[in-house]
C-alpha cells in the first residue's frame, strides 16, 4: 500500500531519519488518505525528543512540549511533531497525570482511541497497522483499541468522539465498544461543557447528523442533553406525524445543510414539546406553546453547552418562529420578514422545509405549495429592494427632528407606525410622503 503525502511531510521524515531518529505520519492523516481523503492535517511522530526535534529545524514553536510537541514550521505551513510517548495514569478521566517518552512505536500507538485512528505511515516502510485499523476502514467500523473501558475510563471525550467518527464516516460501532459507550457515559461529567460542545457540532454538521440515535441508545445524550431524551420518549398521536417527538427531530436533521445554525436549529426546534404535550378526548395531541418556550430552552442549553452569542441569538430565534405560517401573498411575507429578520429568513425558509420534511404526508402538498409561494414572493420583495425593517425607511429619525417633531418614546411609535404601512404599502416608503404620514398618524 502506498499513497501521496505533501512533499514537506516527507522532507521532516527524511531529516528526522538523516539524523538517526524513526518518523511517521500518524492518525487521522493516515486514516483519511487511506479513504481517498485529502486530511486536513498531517501529523507526525517520531522517536526523537522535542529538544532533539528543535534542533534540526530552524523555525519552531512549543505547542504541546509537555506532552512531547513541537509544532515545525516549514514556510507558512505548520506540522506537528509529537515524541512516541506512553501516557501515565488519567486521575481525572480527560488528562494524563504525566507522559513518559519511549522509543517504542507500538507503545505510541497502542494508547491511541480507535484502530483506524492508530495507524502510521512511512513513505519506505510502508504502512505500521498494528491492531487491525484497515481492516475496520473496509469494515466501515468504529473500534477501540484494545480495551474499549480502559480507553473510556482514561479519556471520556473518546465516548462522544466515537459518536461523532460515525457519523462523518458513516460507520457503525463495533460491539463491545458500543457496551463501553453504555456503562462509562456518566463518565462525561469530567469533559468541559466547551469539549462536548465541539464533538456535538462535529456531529451535527456530518453527513449522517441522525447519527445521534446512536448517543441516545447508548445513554449518552442523557449526560448533556436530557431534553432530547425526553423527545425521544414523547409521542404524537396527530395526523401531521408520523414519528415520535425524538425521531422527527432526527428526521428533520437530514434535510437541511451541513451548517451549524441550521443544524442546531433542527435539533432543537421541538424541544418543548414534551413539556407542552396536552391530548384531547379524541387521543389526539396538542403542543400548543411549544415554539414560545422552545426559544427560553433553545437559549438555556446553549449557553449550557457554551455557545457563543452570536449562534445563542440567530438558533433562538429560528427555534421561535419555526412554526409562523404566513401566507404567500407580499404583505404576509414582508411582515414575516420583519419579524424574522432579513439575515434570517433564508434559514427560516430551510427549516420549514426540513421541518415538515419529516412529518407525515398529510396535507404535504398544500404545505409544500404554501412553502413555495413563501420563497418566490420572498425572491420578488428581495429584487425590488422592498422595505422590510427599520433601517430600510425612507424617512429616519433625524428626518423627524428636522420637520419638527421632539425626540422620545412618541416619535419611536410614530416610526414603527410607518413601518407598519410600508410594510403593507411599500409604495408608501418615499420621503416626503413617510412625512406627511407622521404628522397625519400623530394628530390622530
Amino acid at each position: 500500500m502506498k499513497f501521496e503525502i505533501p512533499s514537506k511531510v516527507e522532507t521532516i521524515i527524511h531529516t528526522l531519519e538523516a539524523a538517526g531518529f524513526e518518523a511517521y505520519a500518524v492518525g487521522g492523516c493516515v486514516r483519511d488518505a487511506l479513504l481517498g481523503r485529502t486530511p486536513n492535517d498531517w501529523d507526525i511522530t517520531t522517536s526523537a525528543t522535542p529538544e532533539q526535534v528543535k534542533a534540526l529545524f530552524h523555525r519552531t514553536v512549543d505547542t504541546g512540549i509537555a506532552h512531547g510537541t513541537v509544532t515545525v514550521l516549514l514556510d507558512k505551513d505548520g506540522f506537528e511533531v509529537t515524541t512516541y510517548r506512553v501516557d501515565g495514569e488519567y486521575e481525572d478521566g480527560r488528562h494524563p497525570k504525566e507522559v513518559t517518552f519511549t522509543a517504542s512505536l507500538e507503545e505510541d500507538l497502542k494508547r491511541r482511541d480507535f484502530t483506524i485512528n492508530a495507524m502510521a505511515y512511512n513513505p519506505k516502510k510502508g504502512l505500521v497497522d498494528l491492531f487491525g485499523g484497515q481492516e475496520d476502514l473496509e469494515k466501515k467500523v468504529i473500534r477501540c483499541v484494545g480495551d474499549p473501558l480502559e480507553r473510556f475510563t482514561e479519556d471520556a471525550l473518546r465516548i462522544m468522539r466515537a459518536v461523532r467518527f460515525s457519523a462523518q464516516l458513516g460507520f457503525s460501532l463495533e460491539e463491545n465498544t458500543r457496551k463501553g459507550l453504555a456503562v462509562l457515559a456518566p463518565n462525561l461529567k469530567h469533559v468541559s461543557a466547551e469539549r462536548i460542545q465541539v464533538e456535538l457540532v462535529k456531529l451535527l454538521v456530518s453527513p449522517h447528523p441522525d447519527y445521534l440515535r446512536i448517543a441516545y441508545e447508548a445513554g449518552v445524550t442523557r449526560e448533556f442533553l436530557p431534553e432530547f431524551d425526553r423527545c425521544m420518549e414523547t409521542p404524537q398521536n396527530t395526523p401531521y406525524h408520523c414519528y415520535n417527538v425524538g425521531e422527527h427531530i432526527l428526521h428533520s436533521l437530514l434535510y437541511v445543510k451541513e451548517d451549524k445554525v441550521l443544524r442546531l436549529t433542527m435539533l432543537l426546534h421541538d424541544i418543548a414539546k414534551p413539556d407542552v404535550r396536552t391530548t384531547d378526548e379524541n387521543g389526539r395531541d396538542h403542543f400548543k406553546t411549544h415554539a414560545v418556550l422552545g426559544e427560553k430552552m433553545a437559549k438555556k442549553i446553549l449557553r449550557r453547552l457554551k455557545f457563543d452569542n452570536d449562534t445563542i441569538a440567530k438558533v433562538s430565534c429560528l427555534v421561535r418562529w419555526h412554526d409562523l405560517r404566513p401566507a404567500p401573498v407580499p404583505a404576509d411575507v414582508r411582515k414575516a420578514m420583519n419579524i424574522i429578520g432579513e439575515d434570517l429568513f433564508l434559514m427560516w425558509m430551510e427549516v420549514q422545509y426540513a421541518d415538515n420534511k419529516a412529518k407525515s404526508d398529510y396535507k404535504g402538498q398544500e404545505k409544500a405549495a404554501r412553502q413555495a409561494g413563501v420563497r418566490k414572493t420572498w425572491e420578488e420583495i428581495v429584487e425590488k429592494g422592498q422595505c422590510v425593517s427599520l433601517k430600510g425607511l425612507a424617512v429616519t429619525g433625524s428626518d423627524l427632528i428636522a420637520a419638527g417633531m421632539k425626540p422620545g418614546k412618541e416619535m419611536g411609535e410614530v416610526l414603527h407606525k410607518l413601518l407598519e404601512q410600508v410594510l403593507e404599502d411599500p409604495d408608501l416608503n418615499e420621503k416626503e410622503t413617510l412625512l406627511k404620514l407622521a404628522f397625519s398618524n400623530r394628530n390622530r
